[in-house]
């Protein structure tokens, strides 16, 4: 593993820019509780300044990266690069949740292109940054992005989303709570 620094350099975020997709994991705390690793996609994905990065999250079958980062804020991101020279970047850092309706939503929305489905901003506080060869990673070539979660919110509707985020989204696998904003359905 690469030499690690306390912030994103200018290489790192032209880096970033380049990339299709990134991963997300999360734990909640103890011994006990599922580990959560998630693939990202899509134009979510922003740096903010050197220490502050953030990601779309969108509507999905699974709350566990809110849940966790609720509980006690860990998370790592990795981005990998599938085109061009080799390079794995991972970011560790104190994350949080913004859901629509709390104080920092809006400045951090106006960030990412519009959108249906978004459920929450992840906002990652990073403290640690390092890159790695990745000389084992495969060429793969991009294609296109998957707009299959995209049309689903799509023919959702709002009210629809909205009706399958309380459904699904209100506590993680192991029960934690996950999102906060959603209004009472009856």
């Amino acid at each position: 593993m690469g030499k690690p620094t306390e912030s994103l350099t200018a290489t790192d975020v032209a880096f970033i820019g380049r990339q299709k997709m990134f991963f997300v994991a999360t734990s909640p705390s103890g011994d006990g509780g599922l580990l959560n690793l998630s693939p990202k996609g899509l134009d979510t994905f922003v740096v903010i300044d050197p220490n502050t990065v953030a990601y779309l999250d969108l509507a999905g079958s699974g709350i566990e990266t809110v849940a966790h980062l609720r509980q006690n804020g860990r998370i790592i991101l990795m981005l990998c690069a599938f085109e061009g020279a080799p390079n794995i970047l991972r970011l560790w850092g104190e994350g949080d949740a913004v859901e629509p309706g709390d104080d920092d939503w809006d400045e951090l929305r106006r960030r990412f292109p519009e959108m249906p489905g978004v459920r929450s901003i992840i906002r990652v506080n990073v403290g640690r940054v390092c890159n790695a060869c990745g000389y084992a990673v495969p060429l793969y070539n991009h294609e296109g992005d998957r707009r299959t979660l995209l049309e689903w919110a799509e023919k959702k509707g709002p009210e629809g989303v909205e009706a399958y985020m309380y459904q699904n989204n209100r506590k993680s696998l192991d029960g934690l709570p996950g999102l906060r904003n959603l209004p009472s359905q009856s």
